[in-house]
């Protein structure tokens, strides 16, 4: 069953959702554009996770980090953003930086050098490089948002996090379902998908996002053709879990 059929009436190829007052774009990609302050966000890139893998014996194929450098490149070329915001676990670990390819860290290098970058601390990554450019912060306060790894415990209104991968599993009438990686929100707050080339999700109903969302959620599911929005009422479990 391709997305179409499922979301035929729901889809869009950028969704704009408000969020504390402010017009977000959420893109098919994974991105979130912040037109009126033009930033550009991305969430747990985990660069350098084929290789670490690879370093543990179990081989992957190494090409995660500029395929994910890649994207991002694309957008910034084609939005021009004042601001990125890398929101928490753009590396995979601490040991990721000397496990680079020399070109990539002159592709991010090139890309830090053109905007205001800005790597905020993750669990994987709480001190990311120092010598790719942009600047390290816990946390980043814009306008009526703010902008962290780890979502907060109870309301945060404006905020922005990643963390979670979230995933979101709708099942149609036939019984076929489609799995997508999503953005998590309720207007209130919104959860950032995982945008690396080998990051999984976690799927929504997960007791992981209960608190965050305690009177419900929608999720900006990804797909080829856009943004397909589906209601708390339209989510299902993954399989192993129904079936548990």
């Amino acid at each position: 069953m391709s997305d179409a059929v499922l979301f035929s009436s729901h889809v869009r190829p950028d969704l704009v959702f408000e969020v504390a007052g402010e017009r977000l774009s959420l893109r098919p990609c994974g991105a979130l554009w912040w037109e009126a302050a033009s930033v550009l966000v991305v969430s747990d890139l985990h660069l350098e996770k084929a290789s670490s893998y690879a370093a543990r014996g179990q081989m992957l194929p190494p090409y995660d980090t500029r395929a994910t450098l890649g994207r991002i490149a694309a957008l910034v070329a084609a939005l021009r953003p004042t601001t990125v915001v890398s929101l928490g676990d753009s590396f995979h670990d601490r040991r990721a930086r000397p496990r680079m390819a020399e070109v990539d860290v002159a592709f991010v290098r090139a890309m830090t050098a053109v905007c205001d970058w800005v790597w905020i601390e993750g669990n994987h990554d709480p001190k990311p490089p120092e010598d790719l450019g942009g600047r390290t912060m816990h946390e980043l306060h814009l306008g009526q948002l703010v902008f962290r790894h780890e979502p907060a415990f109870g309301p945060a209104a404006g905020e922005i996090a990643g963390h979670l991968h979230p995933c979101a599993r709708v099942v149609g009438r036939s019984g076929r379902s489609v799995r997508a990686r999503c953005f998590a929100t309720d207007g209130a707050r919104l959860v950032m998908p995982a945008y690396g080339a080998l990051t999984g999700g976690l799927n929504l109903l997960d007791d992981a996002f209960s608190a965050l969302f305690p009177d419900g959620v929608f999720a900006a599911m990804l797909g080829r053709d856009g943004v397909y929005l589906a209601a708390g009422d339209r989510l299902a479990p993954d399989a192993a879990r129904a079936a548990s």
